[in-house]
Parts: structure tokens; sequence; C-alpha cells
């Protein structure tokens, strides 16, 4: 399971790294969040996404400042292949958002 914890955070932190988008968050400002606290771990708000929908796969996350407020969009495919947007707050774990996507 580590392994497999270990690839996931490989491909989000490249998949961060190649944003564009003006308000996501690159990898060394989202390990000098953590590392200041800021932040909770990348790993636990993936388990967090995870708990919601039992089975599903993790298609893409990305770190953003949305006013002020960092928050983790991720997506996710579940076992019948719908995927789900989820919206986390990254400083404290809350789900803000989660549904389906059209």
């Amino acid at each position: 399971m580590k392994a497999v914890r270990r690839a996931v955070l490989f491909v989000l932190i490249t998949a961060v790294a190649f944003t564009a988008a003006a308000d996501d968050i690159g990898p060394k400002e989202a390990l000098r969040l953590r590392q200041a606290g800021e932040i909770l771990a990348l790993e636990k708000l993936l388990d967090i996404a995870l708990s919601l929908h039992p089975g599903a796969r993790l298609l893409e996350a990305e770190l953003e400042e949305d006013d002020g407020r960092y928050v983790y969009e991720v997506e996710l495919i579940t076992r019948s292949g719908a995927v789900r947007d989820i919206e986390i707050d990254a400083r404290d774990g809350r789900i803000l958002k989660d549904e389906e996507d059209d």
C-alpha cells in the first residue's frame, strides 16, 4: 500500500508542477506550506477524498489558493465510471464540494 501511495504522490506532484493556472500552488510552495503547518499532508487529504467513494481511483489533484484559502481540487473516478469533483480545505480537511462532473 505504501508503494501505491508513493506512486500516487509522485504523479500528483508532477501534475501540480506542470499546471499553468495563476492560482495553482507549485510543489515547492506546497512543501513550504506543509512544513510550516499551514496545510495538512496531501496523503491525509487524499485519504479523506477516497473515503467518500470506496473503490474510486484518483485522476488528478491540484492545490490552489482561492480568496486566501488553500484548497485541494481532487478528481476521482468511481467504480461505476462516474467522475467526481471534490474540493477539500487544505488546512483542516473539510469537504467543501463533492459533486459529479458533467
